[in-house]
């Protein structure tokens, strides 16, 4: 699916560009239904996105890299579900782990 998004400014420009990306249906749709809640449209987010992309010359958003706690919590989580294996056996076990957790903190 490719979502087609008309770019205008408050001022007038010469030419009217089209930006088109592949999102996936569900994600746009949720995407919107929030957007509509905040009385903002797909088109609307893209087009202030780019507008502080191109003003301050970075993303409007931070993006972080996970530090090595993160990144070895990440690799185990995968480890774990490529081995199809459990890492507690029901959900009394799960929950003891985490309160002795919340317990150690």
């Amino acid at each position: 699916m490719s979502y087609i998004v008309r770019l205008t400014r408050e001022i007038p420009m010469a030419a009217t560009a089209f930006v088109r990306a592949r999102i996936d249906e569900t994600l746009k749709d949720e995407a919107a239904a929030v957007l509509a809640e905040l009385g903002l449209t797909v088109s609307d987010v893209v087009r202030m996105t780019l507008t502080r992309v191109a003003k301050d010359h970075a993303l409007p958003f931070e993006l972080k890299v996970p530090n090595a706690e993160t990144r070895a919590a990440i690799e185990s989580s995968r480890a774990t579900m490529k081995a199809r294996r459990a890492r507690f056996t029901d959900p009394k076990e799960l929950f003891d782990a985490l309160d002795q957790e919340a317990r150690q903190q």
